[in-house]
């Protein structure tokens, strides 16, 4: 008899009244893959915009499929070939991104190594509110933007999803880190490390501070960049997170002897890894502000898309 599990359907792009719990066939592990049993859930701006038919639907392709990316879980099942891994193992990850992965269900199925062991002291709700953000984070600061010691880092909705964990991974760098937020999120950006909160409604950011030599930008809108631009050292560079870098405003950039590129996070096992690490070493805590049931997947939803989370949602799936 073929197995089956609950997931988070949708069979149409819209508003998050289009997702829907259903019956689905449960996936099965090929050669290198593991079936996780699924814990937890993170749910992402990319997943709002993706259901809507923005986002990463030109890679998914049109519904019905699953949404969700982070993941945290107890291996299950592993296919011929898997060595790191074995049943019982509780792991995170983003498999698959930008490709379906299907986390908002019971089990998923992706190769071993887009899963690391889940950090020591966190719960799978903890843990699943990592890999997305934390990877986009990591991948900026670290790989792209090689940010060292000394160096002075802005970090845009630093209270946000990716934003909390930036300022955290940029003071375990040895950066000074100054982040934008609501004046009611400055207690939880110093509680993070962040040696500056700038209230970007209060004041406009780029009149503020100055001087930095990369600025984190999850707002991404043409404006908001040139905005960024003006913030940096000779030099200096803007990483634009969820919309690519504005040909236009790149071009300034380049005028003015500044830099800026676009960015899309990717599986990786090194960088899940460190996060792990940092998360163990106590210099790195996801801060989750609503765990919600997967049958209430589209208040989730809801909640991200009003833009004032403060860390991530999660779905508990078990």
């Amino acid at each position: 008899m073929t197995a089956r599990m609950q997931a988070v359907v949708q069979d149409r792009f819209g508003g998050p009244e289009v997702l829907r719990t259903a019956e689905v066939v449960r996936p099965e592990p090929i050669p290198t893959e593991v079936l996780v049993r699924v814990h937890a859930a993170g749910v992402n701006p990319v997943d709002a915009k993706t259901r809507a038919g923005a986002g990463m639907a030109g890679v998914l392709g049109a519904p019905p499929f699953v949404l969700g990316w982070d993941v945290s879980g107890v291996v299950e099942e592993v296919g011929f070939g898997v060595t790191t891994l074995k049943p019982g193992d509780e792991v995170f990850g983003m498999p698959w991104f930008p490709r379906a992965a299907g986390a908002f269900a019971e089990y998923v199925t992706a190769p071993s190594r887009h899963f690391a062991p889940k950090p020591a002291g966190l719960s799978h709700t903890e843990a699943a509110a990592l890999p997305l953000a934390g990877l986009t984070a990591w991948q900026i600061l670290v790989d792209t933007a090689r940010v060292e010691a000394g160096q002075r880092v802005l970090v845009h909705a630093a209270a946000g999803g990716v934003g909390h964990l930036a300022v955290q991974i940029a003071k375990a760098r040895g950066a000074y880190v100054v982040g934008t937020a609501r004046a009611a999120n400055h207690d939880l950006l110093r509680s993070l490390g962040a040696d500056e909160a700038v209230d970007y409604t209060a004041v406009p950011f780029e009149e503020a501070v100055r001087d930095f030599d990369v600025v984190v930008d999850s707002i991404g809108t043409p404006d908001h960049l040139r905005r960024s631009l003006r913030t940096l050292r000779p030099g200096g560079l803007v990483v634009a997170v969820p919309s690519g870098s504005d040909p236009a405003v790149a071009r300034e950039a380049e005028e003015r002897g500044l830099r800026m590129t676009g960015f899309l996070v990717e599986p990786d096992l090194g960088g899940l890894l460190a996060l792990r690490a940092l998360v163990e070493e106590g210099r790195l805590r996801p801060v989750v502000e609503s765990v919600l049931p997967l049958a209430d997947a589209a208040k989730a939803h809801e909640l991200v898309e009003a833009g004032r989370v403060r860390g991530k949602v999660v779905l508990g799936v078990a």
